[in-house]
């Protein structure tokens, strides 16, 4: 299986983290128009995601007759409804410049809290889930 878009994506979500750590630090009112912008652009990336995951991925993995696989992209995909939901939450709460304006640092304790569980997830991905599909 080729997961090379998926590992493509994982890159654009982690460039986006990496950006809004930096606007975050210049400010995240001087910056919540750039901030908005990030956090949309990311979420259209991760929807996407998501989506090509739960319609392609995780069913081949469920046909692969391998159980090992089968069982890991069944625990894959149950964890990953519950990070989808918490950033889901998070993108519609801080879409909008003057939401970011109104409560900077309410933005920084979400953002660190949502983006570090993303963080992990999709470096957990790329060391162990992916791996384990491309050596089987």
């Amino acid at each position: 299986m080729n997961l090379e878009k998926y590992r493509h994506q994982h890159s654009d979500i982690l460039k986006s983290i990496q950006v809004l750590r930096e606007l975050s630090r210049l400010g995240i009112a001087e910056k919540a128009a750039e901030i908005a912008q990030c956090v949309i652009s990311m979420s259209s990336v991760i929807k996407l995601h998501l989506s090509v995951e739960d319609r392609y991925l995780y069913p081949e993995l469920q046909k692969s007759g391998n159980r090992r696989l089968a069982s890991m992209g069944k625990q894959y995909q149950q964890e990953m409804q519950k990070i989808a939901s918490a950033y889901i939450g998070f993108a519609a709460k801080w879409n909008e410049a003057s939401k970011l304006a109104r409560d900077p640092e309410g933005f920084r304790r979400e953002a660190n809290q949502v983006l570090k569980i993303l963080f992990e997830r999709i470096r957990k991905e790329n060391r162990d889930f992916y791996p384990a599909i491309e050596h089987s």
